[in-house]
């Protein structure tokens, strides 16, 4: 059966500036739940700031739901900043590692130049397999997957998409209001 796409709905990133406090991703992850978004791709990590983590989160939707989600997730109280990036405006990278079955010299041979020409590494040997490591963007990902087919893909660990806009804007620049964010503090 043919999968049907929408012409409106398209990937979108979005880059959400939390405090790092504990329970905070669970917070956002059951915003998306509760609205019954599907998350594609999550990821959290420190930033520059120790006390605050960025989280990239990737969504097929369209603008309108997207729109809706990020004002939804701007009003939970540990959120500081949220910012809505699409496929055009950002630098979207993901980290995967491909183990493939390569019983003979040959094999093992093709694959390692296939990875060279995605600028991929091995980063382990077995006797008859090899682990390729690949970072880059999904289609890149999706290409070298379909070559590593042919030879027997044994396992693949991705992690989430990272997403950053492109040129001189930053997140910063979408913070909440400061009356808007001690206005929790002052309540609870």
């Amino acid at each position: 059966m043919k999968k049907v796409t929408d012409p409106t709905r398209k990937r979108y990133t979005l880059c959400i500036l939390v405090q790092d406090i504990p329970g905070v991703l669970s917070q956002v992850s059951r915003l998306f739940s509760r609205k019954g978004y599907n998350i594609e791709s999550i990821v959290s990590g420190e930033t520059e700031h120790p006390d605050i983590t960025r989280i990239s989160i990737e969504i097929l939707g369209d603008e309108l739901m997207v729109g809706r989600i990020a004002a939804q997730c701007r009003k939970l109280l540990p959120v500081q900043a949220v910012k809505v990036l699409d496929e055009q405006t950002a630098i979207r990278r993901q980290i995967s590692l491909i183990k493939v079955s390569a019983p003979d010299r040959g094999a093992r041979s093709e694959i390692i130049h296939l990875s060279q020409v995605f600028h991929a590494g091995i980063v382990d040997v077995g006797p008859d397999s090899l682990t390729v490591e690949l970072f880059g963007d999904n289609s890149k990902t999706a290409a070298l997957i379909r070559l590593l087919n042919d030879y027997g893909i044994l396992e693949i660990a991705k992690t989430g998409t990272i997403a950053m806009e492109r040129g001189r804007s930053t997140i910063y620049g979408t913070n909440k209001l400061k009356e808007e964010y001690d206005y929790g503090k002052n309540v609870l």
